[in-house]
């Protein structure tokens, strides 16, 4: 993918995603269940955090981050949850809202070669295709929660839209 494509495909499903979280009035964006025992706001702070990760990679052209990343993606998952249970839903988009423009803006600054060649980036495997990690922690990540998302808004009927 090409790194017009790569933004225009961000811009397009962030987007949809934004547009799938108008829907939910702001109680059903609490409430557990939206996705196993996470709540909306849960998959929204675990979005955030992948794509919070991101930034520094493209900023510096290293690859470097949390320690998280070095156990399983289960536990990963659970310490974000844990770091953000006791966040506010406010905090926990306004903070997601930031991060995703600071995404788009690094995403914006990196060359075309940045997204094709993983030797641009310090400690990145040969066998990584930059945009393809990229992807999966921003566009391909909202993807990957959706679906559960729409059927947790189905579950919960014509109350918890705001349409």
């Amino acid at each position: 993918m090409d790194k017009a494509t790569f933004v225009t495909t961000l811009v397009e499903q962030r987007g949809e995603w934004e547009a799938l979280l108008a829907r939910f009035d702001v109680e059903t964006m609490r409430l557990s269940g939206a996705a196993g025992k996470w709540s909306v706001k849960d998959v929204v702070a675990h979005v955030a955090w992948s794509e919070h990760e991101m930034v520094p990679v493209m900023q510096s052209h290293v690859l470097s981050g949390s320690e998280l990343w070095n156990v399983s993606e289960d536990e990963r998952n659970e310490v974000v949850y844990q770091q953000n249970e006791a966040r506010s839903l406010q905090e926990v988009v306004a903070d997601e809202q930031k991060i995703y423009a600071q995404f788009l803006q690094a995403v914006q600054e990196l060359s075309e070669e940045d997204f094709h060649d993983p030797r641009r980036f310090k400690y990145m495997p040969a066998d990584w295709v930059p945009w393809q990690i990229f992807a999966g922690c921003s566009f391909k990540h909202y993807e990957d929660h959706m679906p559960s998302l729409q059927a947790w808004l189905v579950r919960r009927g014509p109350a918890s839209s705001e349409e």
